[in-house]
């Protein structure tokens, strides 16, 4: 993905209280009990399944922050955990998948299966399946053809064999096919594992630091992005990721999804003419995003994109992407009886950290010792299919998608688990 610019100390700590509604409140505890404080129990010997492995790939921060440690909570956390093998599907030129593993003894293996334990059976933990980013084509929708589901098969393959399942967390998407997606939750129903997925969108810092409690009187929700990098899809996920996890903690919880719709061009201001997404919102979205660029909204953005999410329950949804207009992701929503929307920027902090990893890495570990999920599979599960449906509604001259597997229902957490506090970092000692 692509990266905001750092914002200063003082914009960073400062936050506002919205509707006596948003709590503001401090870390979480379990932030509180991160830090290198010695654990009883022996580390996690985890498997890494990835797509590729070079420079700043998701699969380089993600099993670099397993290996090496993050700052949490403002001091350097190493995770409990200890990488033991990784296989990586492609081998391009830039690969440093090898030199990565012998610096850090971490096998390399030519298969899923050798990668888990080889002849002698699962003998990990837990596994990464961190398949973004590599050389895969495009289907007739726009959608890159990730191997997520066939990894994910091949797992399940070797826990067939040795009788026994361990929790696997799934980077972004479930898959880009709908289908295959809520296969991928069915098999971890079935089989009794733990199954994590997502972006770090729902998990990195706000500003301000905003929550709303479960049960908050959302009537409608709006994000604002701003990426053109390839197929729409890459990025219309993280916006979806960053619209549901505000919008799952709607009164009566998620609902499900009636219709989405994908709209491009004119369209998308003519839909706010018509009411179907606020311009307020927009406006509000933006305003804490501090790469919001000079001058009106429609003069600036020569190509909008916008994706119309209507929920079972009448609630409004909506992304937009607002290239010209801003690099960073921001949310904001309307709240029956109050007149200001609330808002917030999910802040991405900038490469080559791209400590929007440290929260995410964070709640996998956690996921991993306990074998259950912050946050629940269902919302990725919902937005995998958002996001394959509104790919389609492009593809279909734009036109409105209704469809029985959009019928996803679940409750959100009582804390959506952003990270709070500083994230500054620290070096190890």
């Amino acid at each position: 993905m692509q990266y905001s610019t750092a914002f200063n100390r003082r914009d960073f700590l400062g936050t506002t209280a919205v509707a006596g509604l948003m709590s503001l409140a401090g870390r979480t505890v379990a932030a509180q009990e991160s830090g290198n404080s010695s654990s009883p129990t022996k580390p996690l010997r985890i498997a890494a399944i990835n797509s590729v492995y070079w420079l700043r790939s998701h699969a380089y921060h993600i099993c670099g922050r397993m290996m090496k440690g993050y700052t949490w909570d403002g001091v350097h956390h190493r995770p409990d955990v200890q990488l033991v093998r990784m296989y990586n599907h492609q081998q391009p030129p830039n690969d440093i998948g090898p030199l990565i593993c012998r610096q850090n003894n971490v096998e390399l293996c030519d298969s899923v299966a050798a990668a888990l334990g080889g002849p002698n059976g699962l003998d990990v933990d837990a596994v990464l399946i961190i398949i973004e980013h590599g050389d895969y084509p495009l289907n007739d929708y726009g959608q890159v053809l990730y191997p997520r589901y066939e990894m994910f098969e091949q797992v399940v393959e070797v826990f067939k064999k040795s009788g026994r399942s361990v929790p696997i967390f799934v980077d972004k998407h479930l898959s880009y096919d709908h289908q295959l997606a809520t296969k991928m939750v069915q098999t971890s129903r079935e089989m009794s594992f733990g199954l994590m997925a997502g972006s770090s969108l729902p998990v990195t810092w706000r500003i301000p630091e905003v929550e709303a409690p479960v049960n908050a009187p959302f009537t409608e929700g709006l994000v604002t992005f701003g990426f053109d990098r390839g197929t729409p899809e890459i990025y219309l996920f993280h916006a979806l990721e960053s619209l549901q996890v505000f919008m799952e903690r709607r009164r009566g919880g998620e609902t499900g999804v009636k219709r989405v719709q994908t709209l491009r061009g004119p369209a998308v201001w003519q839909a706010a003419e018509e009411g179907r997404w606020s311009w307020s919102l927009l406006e509000a979205a933006l305003k804490n995003c501090q790469s919001l660029n000079v001058g009106s909204v429609r003069e600036n953005v020569q190509d909008p994109l916008a994706v119309l999410v209507e929920y079972n329950d009448g609630t409004k949804g909506t992304v937009i992407n607002l290239i010209e207009q801003t690099s960073e992701f921001g949310f904001a929503g309307t709240l029956a009886g109050t007149t200001d929307p609330v808002a917030c920027c999910l802040y991405l902090p900038i490469p080559p950290a791209a400590n929007f990893f440290n929260p995410l890495c964070y709640h996998i570990e956690q996921f991993f010792r306990s074998g259950q999920p912050d946050y629940p599979i269902e919302r990725t599960w919902l937005t995998s299919t958002l996001c394959d449906f509104a790919m389609r509604s492009l593809h279909d001259n734009q036109q409105p998608i209704s469809a029985a597997a959009l019928d996803i229902h679940y409750q959100a957490p009582a804390s959506s688990g952003f990270a709070r506090g500083s994230w500054t970092n620290q070096l190890p000692r």
